[in-house]
């Protein structure tokens, strides 16, 4: 896995790349001695360790930029605050955070912290390769499940909707609800909704980040909930 570490204080930076080694020796770390400097490089990491409080490109503006392209399907990534300032806690919250260090370093602290966060890295890495084949078209068609949206039974026909397009496929939805596994869920006899892609729900409504808008049946509000708080608890990616 890769991980990022940006901070515009060398000492710092220095710091963080020591603690991780310490536990994982031949971890791949890039350095960043600034927002610009991560931005420009372009690259997806897996974790990231980000300061809040830098020149031109704060911290937390590089946290919803990742968040943005993470919703266009690239990699899923964990991301910690490093700093030095508590009253940030509130927003990180509104970028996902998976957690807010403070300066200066508790080194059991961080230890504890980074064990849980590679852990968790780890689960997102094996997910990003989980895929389906399905026929549409009259061929054979690789669906990565970090791509789909949710599923749709409409007039006899079964509609997947994706990050890059929508499919008209052969099959059930029946079929694809036991092929996809938990991080899918039957929210209506109509739909399947991947539980990475939800922003809001509400007792009869899911709405996912693509925007649409998905029947939950209030009979399943309560199946839906303990559902839902099982794939926040194995790590299951949060929008909401």
């Amino acid at each position: 896995m890769k991980i990022a570490v940006c901070d515009d204080d060398r000492p710092i930076r220095e710091e963080l790349i020591r603690l991780i080694q310490r536990q994982i020796s031949d971890a791949d770390i890039t350095e960043f001695q600034s927002g610009e400097e991560l931005l420009h490089a372009g690259a997806d990491f897996d974790i990231y360790f980000l300061d809040i409080e830098m020149d031109a490109v704060s911290g937390m503006e590089l946290a919803r930029h990742i968040r943005e392209r993470e919703e266009t399907g690239r990699k899923r990534s964990i991301i910690i605050f490093v700093t030095g300032y508590r009253e940030y806690m509130g927003e990180a919250f509104d970028v996902n955070a998976f957690h807010y260090l403070v300066k200066p370093l508790d080194e059991d602290k961080f230890a504890e912290v980074f064990a849980r966060a590679w852990k968790e890295a780890s689960v997102f890495c094996e997910q990003e390769k989980k895929y389906i084949m399905v026929k549409s078209l009259g061929a054979q068609q690789r669906l990565l499940l970090k791509n789909i949206y949710y599923i749709e039974s409409r007039n006899k026909k079964v509609i997947i909707h994706t990050t890059d397009k929508t499919l008209e496929v052969y099959g059930k939805m029946e079929e694809l609800e036991n092929r996809l596994g938990s991080t899918f869920y039957r929210c209506h006899r109509c739909y399947l909704v991947n539980m990475e892609k939800i922003s809001a729900y509400s007792a009869d409504n899911i709405q996912v980040i693509n925007g649409d808008n998905l029947l939950l049946a209030r009979t399943k509000y309560s199946d839906f909930i303990k559902a839902y708080m099982r794939y926040i608890k194995n790590g299951g990616i949060v929008n909401v």
